[in-house]
């Protein structure tokens, strides 16, 4: 599996590796159903061939049901996102990810429910970094 995993991810390969994050198990035709219902208009071997280059960088496998091919991923969601937004904070902030937590704090808008979750993210690392016997982050 790729190192660096998502970062060889074309846009539309990622399109697809959501809807079967989203959906589960499915068909090439059935991929192809989802991404219509989302304004995508590709063609069968458009989907195909995303499917067989999701798999060729092991980010999906392919079983055989019945006449069809079904695929499923073999990575997940969250362990693409670490990695993107890893490779994002190598890129643009010399690898300091406190450094791109506080740039998106302090450029987008958040909930009243995304203000309490950092809030209790905040005060859980607090209390973390004060447990005796914890290794300290700083």
């Amino acid at each position: 599996m790729a190192s660096d995993l998502g970062s060889d991810l074309g846009d539309a390969e990622l399109e697809v590796l959501r809807i079967l994050w989203d959906e589960g198990p499915r068909t090439v035709r059935e991929v192809m159903n989802h991404l219509h219902e989302r304004g995508r208009k590709v063609a069968y071997t458009t989907v195909l061939t995303f499917l067989t280059r999701l798999e060729q960088k092991q980010f999906v496998r392919s079983d055989k049901s019945g006449v069809a091919y079904v695929y499923k991923p073999t990575v997940t969601r969250e362990r693409v996102t670490r990695s993107r937004l890893r490779a994002i904070a190598d890129q643009l902030f010399d690898g300091t990810v406190g450094s791109l937590v506080l740039h998106l704090m302090r450029e987008e808008t958040f909930s009243r429910r995304e203000i309490n979750e950092l809030h209790q993210l905040i005060d859980q690392l607090d209390t973390n970094r004060r447990t005796p016997g914890r290794p300290s982050t700083s």
